[in-house]
């Protein structure tokens, strides 16, 4: 299996490295490209004729190539095998939970603002029933994404809802692997969106790691958004933080207190993380800085 050190790497290996760089439309013999899908991981890739000869995602460290050796799938397939549940977590926030499991497993969130909605992370399959569902609550003005595990399709979404931006913090543009107009970088510490919405890059899991705050949520007591950092332990009123989850590869004291201090400007009551039942519903912000605490004193840092 070729070692991809960067994504430029994978894609001037491909025989289809132009087609990936944004020519698909053009190619001859567009019709034969499809957009593989990683299935261990999600990861949804530029077309091709042929499925990529590895993931680079499941490759790096973080991550894990399936125990049945790679697999690759497509949306199409998704869209016989799957379907999205949609769940209300409280008013003006849904999550989208894949049946069965899709990918790495995690769930995505519409979060609900006057000014437009936000697509908080992403599932890889999405269909008509989706589409339906997400305009039913007012549809889609933008889509950010915590970190690369969870890219999946978000081209493909923001297509479904007029081509509206995805929001990537630049250092982790080397992760995206299909590569689209669509996808906005940003750079910074905080982006601020509409609705009194703001990304907060944490960095340590990935560099560009980004979470959502809803200062409206939790009835005005404030929401974090975090993916898996701060990840929600099985005891709710604690968290974690690691470089990789299941390689169960720890984090370091210096990103750990750069996690906190990125969050110390904003107040919340309640964080949701990636998996289901992954909440913590009260108390969140004094949750994560004293789980900090635990974790460097464990660890002697």
């Amino acid at each position: 299996m070729p070692d991809y050190k960067t994504r430029r790497d994978f894609l001037q290996h491909s025989t289809a490295a132009g087609v990936a760089l944004g020519l698909a439309g053009t190619a001859s013999g567009a019709a034969a490209m499809k957009h593989f899908i990683c299935v261990t991981c999600g990861m949804q890739y530029a077309a091709t004729e042929k499925e990529p000869e590895g993931c680079p995602i499941c490759l790096d460290e973080r991550q894990y190539v399936g125990h049945g050796g790679q697999r690759w799938t497509t949306l199409n397939e998704y869209r016989k095998t799957h379907k999205n549940i949609f769940t209300e977590e409280e008013p003006d926030l849904h999550s989208i939970l894949p049946q069965p499991k899709a990918g790495i497993g995690q769930r995505a969130f519409v979060v609900r603002t006057k000014e437009g909605n936000v697509l908080f992370d992403c599932v890889p399959p999405l269909d008509e029933a989706t589409v339906g569902a997400v305009k039913q609550l007012g549809g889609l003005a933008a889509i950010a994404v915590s970190h690369p595990h969870y890219f999946t399709t978000m081209v493909e979404w923001s297509h479904a809802f007029g081509k509206v931006p995805v929001h990537i913090h630049k250092n982790d543009a080397k992760w995206v692997m299909r590569p689209d107009d669509v996808v906005k970088f940003w750079d910074g510490d905080s982006k601020s969106l509409f609705g009194g919405l703001t990304l907060v890059k944490t960095g340590g899991h990935f560099d560009g790691f980004q979470v959502l705050h809803w200062p409206a949520g939790a009835a005005g007591k404030g929401v974090l958004l975090s993916g898996d950092q701060p990840y929600v332990c099985q005891d709710r009123k604690w968290v974690s933080f690691m470089w990789s989850y299941p390689n169960l590869i720890p984090l370091g004291p210096a990103a750990i207190r750069q996690v906190v201090r990125s969050l110390k400007p904003f107040a919340f009551d309640r964080l949701y993380g990636a998996f289901p039942d992954q909440v913590v519903k009260t108390d969140a912000k004094a949750a994560v800085e004293r789980s900090a605490d635990r974790y460097l004193k464990r660890i002697g840092g």
